[in-house]
């Protein structure tokens, strides 16, 4: 989920990297049960995990200038007194910008920001005086601006990585602050690296003995990524038309899906009571951003609800946001651990969602050294994770030493309250820890694999408990 909310970046290995600690993911804004919902075939979205506990409450939040369309946008107050007064001097001067709403604002910075002891992120890091006058008058067809781009990391000073795309040529028009952001987070150099993908589930290895023991101890199966279509803006700086419009392809690719992976697109301006009611009570539902969170800081909120919505099949094994974080989130699920049928699920629906985008003369947002491309740094690559919920009651006895196992095996455990908790009976939400750097094959059959071990291992302590 996540977009590097947290100030701890979830570091992924690349291959000729050492991995880093595992850390925890940032929460989505989706209500999901603990458990999967007992009446479908699917569970729902995995729980999201607690936000960290040294990222701050979301600061007080300040009346400033009116919107040049009407509405009243406020800045948060960080809590310095001369920062917060050279914010509001920098909104004082911002002329408008033609992506600005009613209640959103988009700042011009006139000069690199005074970062303080606050500010977190790999773009504060990266991000010098000459730098910023190198970039700052640089802007893409769609209007996205050097200042657009690291204006979440400014006012939300805690952020990890701290800086978004607003559209598909910001990867080359500030890659010279992108790249050393992208390196930091995922120890993979998009400057002398190329990235993979593949997307055939024949090629998984999943055994019959393996299968058969991922069926006693893993409760569900996920798999989730993101999917943008070149020539339209990202959410964070989408205009009313391109967002219509990146609907409007997804509802196509929705309806061509073959016919296990039909179902129905539910756009949230239209949803009923008991609609709303459903897809809640099913974790399927997304809210709007608040503007202090990173999607709402970074611009992805307005205009809400238009052009967003969710689609889940029939049988509720697959589940797509349209307009979240980015244009499309493709989830793949089940109760139970068949990690490949739920793969090739994910795979139908990347297919689909490519097949509709180019029927529309268009194609995803790719490139061979980022792979697939999306709004936050963070998720870049195959954005791929492949997640199991696991019952280990033995490894849950040392949640520190069952970090360190799964950091062996390039995986990232989860406990009930996120990062370096243990877990409430045992269920664990393990997950790969990279991104980029391998292919979505290669991801899921680490994650296989690495779960494949601690299934051993846990079944070793379980016996020697028991003599």
């Amino acid at each position: 989920m996540g977009c590097g909310a947290s100030k701890e970046a979830p570091k992924a290995a690349a291959p000729a990297a050492t991995p880093a600690k595992p850390t925890a993911e940032p929460a989505k804004p989706v209500v999901t049960p603990a458990d999967p919902p007992k009446a479908s075939a699917a569970p729902a979205p995995a729980p999201a995990p607690a936000k960290a506990p040294s990222a701050p409450k979301d600061p007080e939040p300040v009346k400033s200038a009116p919107s040049a369309t009407g509405g009243t946008y406020e800045l948060p107050k960080i809590g310095d007194e001369k920062f917060d007064a050279w914010l509001s001097a920098q909104l004082a001067a911002s002329g408008p910008d033609v992506k600005d709403t009613t209640d959103f604002r988009y700042l011009t910075f006139s000069e690199i920001p005074p970062f303080i002891d606050l500010h977190k992120s790999l773009m504060r890091k990266h991000l010098t005086p000459e730098l910023f006058a190198k970039l700052k008058d640089i802007k893409s067809s769609k209007g996205y601006t050097l200042s657009n781009s690291i204006q979440a990391g400014v006012l939300r000073p805690h952020l990890g990585v701290g800086i978004t795309c607003g559209d598909e040529e910001c990867f080359e028009l500030f890659k010279d602050i992108l790249y050393p952001v992208v390196k930091g987070w995922h120890g993979f150099d998009p400057a002398t690296q190329t990235h993979k993908s593949d997307l055939d589930p024949t090629k998984l290895t999943f055994p019959e003995d393996i299968a058969s023991k991922f069926g006693t101890y893993v409760k569900s199966t996920r798999i989730r990524a993101a999917r943008n279509i070149a020539g339209f803006s990202l959410p964070a700086g989408a205009s009313v038309e391109d967002r219509l419009a990146v609907e409007g392809v997804l509802k196509e690719a929705f309806a061509s899906l073959p016919e296990p992976l039909q179902g129905k697109y539910y756009p949230l301006g239209g949803l009923t009571s008991a609609q709303e009611d459903e897809l809640q009570a099913g974790g399927f539902l997304f809210q709007k951003p608040g503007p202090m969170q990173l999607l709402g800081a970074a611009g992805a909120g307005r205009g809400w609800p238009d052009g967003r919505g969710i689609f889940h099949n029939d049988a509720k094994t697959v589940l797509c946001w349209c307009n979240e974080e980015d244009q499309c989130r493709i989830i793949a699920m089940e109760n139970g651990g068949d990690v490949k049928g739920v793969f090739e699920r994910f795979c139908s629906l990347s297919h689909a969602i490519k097949g509709a985008a180019e029927a529309n003369g268009k194609k995803l947002m790719e490139s061979p050294n980022l792979g697939f491309l999306g709004t936050c740094p963070s998720n870049l690559g195959t954005g791929l994770r492949a997640s199991v919920m696991i019952v280990l009651p033995e490894l849950n006895k040392d949640p520190h030493k069952l970090e360190e196992i799964c950091a062996g095996f390039d995986l990232q455990p989860r406990g009930s309250s996120g990062e370096h908790s243990a877990a409430v009976g045992a269920k664990w939400d393990i997950s790969n820890k990279q991104r980029i750097g391998f292919s979505e094959v290669e991801l899921v059959q680490k994650m296989i694999d690495g779960v494949g071990k601690l299934i051993a291992l846990e079944e070793e302590l379980a016996a020697a408990a028991a003599s």
